[in-house]
Order: C-alpha cells, then sequence, then structure tokens
C-alpha cells in the first residue's frame, strides 16, 4: 500500500532544473527589456521567487504593470519552448514508481501546462493525472488552495492522504490552509542556506535528494 495515494509535485527546481538554465536567464534579459539597467543576482532571484513570489516580486521589486506582467508570460513561453530542462537525477524514479503502484500523480506548479506535459513526455514518457500551473487565473494559483481542494474533491481524499513535494514558500502557504502535509524539496536549495533552513522548519518532511524522497515513499511499499 502506497504511503501517499496521491503525489502532488511542483514542477520548476522539484522535477526540473528550470532556474539556472531557463527562467533566471531569461528574467534578465526581460530585465534588461523592461527596465534598463536594473540588475538581479541569482541569489536574489530565487529570494524574490520564494518570498514575496514571482508576480508580486515583478510589481514590488521592479514596478511592472500588469500589461508588462502579462508580455513577460508571452516571452517566457517562446523562450523555454527552445530551452528546455533537464530532470533531477532519480526524480524520474518516483514519478514512474507511484504510478506502477496505482498511486495518483498531480502536478500543481507555476509553470504552464505546455511546458510541464513536454517535460513529462520527453523525460519520463507518462503524463500526470491532472496539472494546476501557471494558466489558471492568478487568484487560483498556489498559494490558493483551489489546486488542493479540487483534487481532493475529484479523487475523493483526505488531507492526510496526500503528499506535496515543492521547493518554496507559497507551497507551505497552500497546504496550511487545507492541512495537507508538505515535503521540501530541498535538493534544489542546497546552496541557499537561509531558504534551506526556513523550509526545513516550516515543512513537515525534507529532502537532500530524490532518491532520499524515494526511500521515504517507497522503502515500505514493495512491488
Amino acid at each position: 500500500m502506497l504511503k501517499y495515494p496521491c503525489l502532488v509535485l511542483d514542477h520548476d527546481d522539484t522535477v526540473v532544473r528550470s532556474e539556472e538554465t531557463v527562467n533566471y536567464p531569461y528574467f534578465r534579459y526581460i530585465l534588461n527589456q523592461f527596465r534598463p539597467g536594473a540588475t538581479i543576482s541569482k541569489t536574489e532571484y530565487i529570494e524574490g521567487c520564494y518570498s514575496p513570489g514571482f508576480a508580486d516580486m515583478c510589481r514590488q521589486k521592479f514596478g511592472f504593470t500588469e500589461q508588462e506582467l502579462v508580455e513577460e508570460y508571452k516571452g517566457w513561453m517562446d523562450y523555454v519552448r527552445t530551452h528546455i530542462p533537464d530532470p533531477f537525477p532519480g526524480i524520474r524514479d518516483v514519478i514512474h514508481r507511484q504510478k506502477q503502484e496505482g498511486g495518483i500523480l498531480c502536478v500543481v506548479s507555476h509553470s504552464s501546462r505546455e511546458n510541464i506535459t513536454r517535460d513529462y513526455g520527453l523525460h519520463f514518457g507518462i503524463q500526470p493525472d491532472d496539472i494546476y500551473g501557471w494558466d489558471l487565473p492568478e487568484h487560483l494559483r498556489k498559494p490558493s488552495a483551489y489546486p488542493l481542494e479540487a483534487i481532493m474533491e475529484k479523487y475523493h481524499l483526505k488531507p492526510s492522504e496526500i503528499l506535496v513535494v515543492d521547493d518554496l514558500k507559497p507551497a507551505w502557504q497552500m497546504c496550511q490552509k487545507v492541512h495537507v502535509p508538505l515535503a521540501f524539496a530541498g535538493w534544489s536549495k542546497l546552496e541557499v542556506p537561509g531558504i534551506f533552513r526556513e523550509m526545513e522548519t516550516l515543512c513537515q518532511f525534507s529532502f537532500r535528494s530524490p532518491q532520499e524522497l524515494y526511500d521515504f515513499l517507497f522503502t515500505d511499499s514493495p512491488l
């Protein structure tokens, strides 16, 4: 029997290495287009995405208008069509084992459905059961509880039957609202000790590698 019948994975920097190879380079480009001369370090970018979150970072730190956020998103969509991030080593085993044992696999992410389905098809040869991504209206995206509420209603699940795996604080805010446990995907934040320490404290579980997550989920669940 699965420890968690439903696994809810974030995408960027939980399943695929988006930050370093896709999202941060593109944001530096678009920032130079919208605010020539403005700069942001990789650490500042990571911390801004962590809190207050990407969209509010753009608004608060750089004064992006709502139209600029729309244009940023459209440009990012074009960019990621030709810049495909690699998955973290070991995450494929987690995804395939969850499905092999009859579990539900959902994605709640600030990436788009188009990118998520492409990455899953290319890297894993399967698709998630459900995706709740950036395509949703902003008020329904993480940290809204809507994705988890929809998953629980659709699959008739209790909060304790779901595990969310994510690397950023909006997931904690989402999980708190509906009492769903959260595991920190610490493998993408090993070089950002402030975020790592806070997420370790906030989350019920914390893992330094996908292999640690795999062992936690499936050690007592033989095929």
